[in-house]
């Protein structure tokens, strides 16, 4: 019996996160795809991009497809804060741990989701 594969992108909408990390991936594709066609500068990333930028490892290693992105900060947490404090000025720092938790929070969902599905999914002998 054939293994499956990922789950589409559409059961992630329920998990804690999702309404983040969606959007991140999106934008990352879109900016994947452009890369391809118009090498350009890289415009000003949505701070959902730069989440899903900072997860990118743990969620690969779970399953996700996040798309590579030449011309990503080498170092997004501090992009993201950078984003923060020029949205929010004095709220930057909190709001920059809440969008770290909802990122952590569906880290942690999807590879249940992930580990839920290879348990359910009948292994070729």
């Amino acid at each position: 019996m054939k293994a499956a594969g990922p789950p589409p992108r559409q059961a992630f909408a329920a998990l804690p996160g999702a309404e983040l990390v969606c959007p991140g991936l999106a934008a990352l594709e879109a900016l994947a795809k452009d890369s391809r066609e118009t090498p350009t500068t890289m415009p000003e990333l949505p701070v959902e991009a730069l989440l899903v930028a900072i997860g990118a490892r743990r969620l690969r290693r779970a399953g996700v497809h996040v798309p590579d992105v030449p011309g990503l900060p080498k170092e997004p947490e501090l992009a993201l804060y950078d984003a923060l404090s020029r949205q929010h000025a004095d709220g930057a720092h909190s709001r920059y741990n809440a969008l770290i938790r909802r990122l952590v929070r569906f880290e942690r969902a999807v590879e249940a989701l992930f580990a839920r599905r290879a348990k359910a999914t009948p292994q070729a002998r």
